[in-house]
């Protein structure tokens, strides 16, 4: 990354930044820059012209309709078109020193990823991908429960949106707890097995995999966005607790061994429930990246961890289209 001058917040200019991909997500990720205080939000950009004015006039910035016309004008940008579109554009900016937030998945191939790394490094650029879940309160306050899982069985469930169409439900949502299970685990990866079908669209609309790590720990994850309810929930058991997590609810549950015999809910077992008040993900995943952009500071989901993430995901695809192919013969 590159060298920053050790300035407080309050000393630093304010950040240009711009949104490339002003649809359904990029014009959130413009609002978040338009309300930081240390932003200044130079521009968006939208190949639909209508939809570029609309949001420049509601911020107060200037629209373009090519990302090539704000290259010099910004710092840094989110990247929130396509995923088809993440590595070109991206490559263009971080060619040009500027810092990027790149929606996920991060890129279509895992070779187009490593390029971006590589191109990052080399001119000193920031690459933050947007997992969002990592920005869920309970996502932090995780960090002193759980260590060495050795079971983790997660359900990512949607009921059909009719957005997000361009990649297969694995890209879409399995990617959130494959991140998050990486996070977890630390460990590398040593067999995945995967199933899943076309209902709706062309690509896999349900999946499953099983992950098994080099550490023992075994990850049982399935993904859906043509259920009859939404559901983000994840279960993790390890040597001395079972925790439950609810991403939409914003809780923890805590199950330990406390060595009395009383009878309770579980006997034996303390129980212990933690919730949390709402919280703006998109926001604290915005206020972060400008943070690591204006400290130089490593991202919270830098890009070597947006790659790993996708390189599962891949695999996972891989064996759905192998599994649909031979039941085609």
């Amino acid at each position: 990354m590159r060298e920053k001058k050790n300035k407080s917040p309050t000393d630093r200019p304010r950040l240009r930044a711009g949104v490339v991909g002003v649809g359904y997500l990029g014009k959130f990720h413009a609002e978040k820059y338009a309300r930081h205080p240390g932003v200044a939000l130079v521009g968006v950009v939208d190949s639909d012209r209508l939809q570029a004015d609309r949001i420049a006039g509601q911020w107060g910035c200037r629209s373009y309709y090519d990302h090539k016309d704000i290259i010099g004008k910004v710092d840094a940008v989110s990247i929130a078109v396509p995923t088809e579109s993440h590595y070109a554009i991206s490559r263009d900016f971080i060619n040009n020193h500027v810092d990027v937030l790149i929606e996920k998945p991060m890129t279509t191939t895992i070779e187009e990823a490593d390029d971006l790394i590589r191109l990052a490094e080399k001119n000193k650029c920031i690459i933050q991908v947007g997992q969002l879940e990592r920005f869920n309160p309970v996502v932090g306050a995780l960090k002193g429960i759980i260590h060495k899982p050795l079971f983790i069985e997660s359900h990512r469930l949607g009921m059909f949106k009719g957005r997000g169409l361009d990649v297969s439900v694995v890209l879409d949502l399995m990617i959130h707890d494959i991140d998050l299970i990486l996070n977890f685990v630390r460990s590398g990866i040593k067999s995945i097995h995967a199933a899943g079908i076309p209902v709706i669209t062309d690509t896999a609309d349900i999946a499953n995999a099983r992950l098994e790590f080099d550490s023992g720990c075994i990850a049982n994850v399935t993904a859906s966005r043509i259920s009859m309810k939404n559901e983000r929930k994840i279960r993790l058991f390890q040597n001395d607790a079972y925790i439950s997590v609810n991403f939409a609810d914003r809780d923890i549950t805590i199950v330990r061994q406390d060595g009395s015999r009383d009878k309770g809910i579980i006997p034996g077992m303390t129980v212990d429930k933690q919730s949390f008040s709402h919280a703006d993900a998109l926001e604290d995943e915005i206020f972060s990246f400008v943070d690591a952009v204006g400290s130089g500071k490593e991202p919270q989901v830098t890009g070597r961890m947006g790659r790993d993430a996708l390189e599962i995901a891949l695999n996972v695809m891989e064996q759905i289209q192998q599994t649909s192919e031979q039941l085609a013969r």
